[in-house]
């Protein structure tokens, strides 16, 4: 049976909540969630990978059970969220490790991966995105506020955090029955805590200046050709699967998997996903 540990990292002023499970000496998977979840949605694939890797899946700042100060003092923003991780993989020790990119998981990884593509041993990315062409026309309110951050449009994003839109992110494209309540319930506590909301709305915000990495991200695909994995639920709404697809773009020899599951894959192909993991690290 798989013992996942729960642990804490102090990293400057954030306590990094995160789980690890497998051997100390195994290779490493770094598993970075995504919008509007935490290192709860790694619940499932954990145990099915950490009998051949040391698995590792913390909280990003503003998300979980993760400790960060309140806006004012600590800036959300997507550089920051990677210079945490990045703090936090040299506090916990890592030297190489692959890396599982999810919604805002990914571009907080590719950060790392361009700044020290050395130690970047292979990237399998779920619904994570590097292409403009993997945005859907549901980016648009977000979008406008990125052209034009006024207060009105900062309010129009308003409606991706409430309770029906983070069941929906969830639920949606999904096999009807298979997606597990808790998952949604959970992100909904977490989002009605002081201050969630309007850090969340700060990333959104934030988010503009992945996009204008993409080519930035890229470039490092081109030029130090990483073992890429992609997984993608192809009825995401959010991040189509053009997105998925144009990785062999610049990366040829991308192995890309399109699953009939939403989102949140892992809420419904969690086993799936871990197969496609094992057999693609072991070879």
């Amino acid at each position: 049976m798989v013992q996942i540990h729960y642990r804490a990292q102090q990293v400057g002023p954030v306590e990094v909540f995160y789980r690890e499970a497998g051997a100390a000496d195994a290779p490493v998977i770094l598993l970075l969630h995504g919008f509007p979840t935490s290192s709860h949605m790694f619940r499932d694939l954990i145990p099915e990978l950490a009998s051949q890797y040391r698995v590792i899946a913390p909280d990003l700042p503003g998300f979980g059970l993760t400790k960060a100060p309140p806006r004012g003092v600590f800036d959300y923003s997507f550089d920051n969220l990677a210079e945490v991780v990045g703090k936090f993989v040299d506090a916990i020790g890592l030297a190489r490790f692959a890396i599982y990119i999810f919604d805002y998981g990914a571009p907080t990884g590719l950060r790392l991966a361009c700044a020290q593509p050395e130690r970047i041993t292979a990237i399998i990315t779920q619904n994570g995105n590097a292409y403009i062409e993997g945005l859907s026309d549901d980016w648009e309110p977000w979008q406008r506020y990125w052209r034009d951050p006024t207060p009105a449009n900062r309010e129009a994003c308003r409606a991706a955090l409430t309770d029906e839109a983070l069941k929906f992110q969830h639920e949606h494209g999904a096999p009807t029955g298979r997606v597990a309540p808790d998952a949604y319930l959970l992100d909904q506590f977490f989002m009605h805590r002081a201050e969630a909301d309007e850090i969340q709305l700060d990333l959104i915000l934030s988010y503009r200046t992945n996009v204008a990495l993409y080519p930035a991200f890229q470039d490092y695909f081109r030029t130090h050709r990483p073992r890429l994995l992609a997984v993608w639920g192809k009825n995401d709404v959010f991040f189509l699967p053009a997105g998925a697809e144009a990785f062999r773009r610049d990366l040829p020899d991308a192995e890309i998997h399109l699953l009939d599951a939403g989102h949140f894959a892992l809420e419904t192909h969690h086993a799936k996903i871990a197969a496609h993991i094992h057999r693609f690290l072991g070879a």
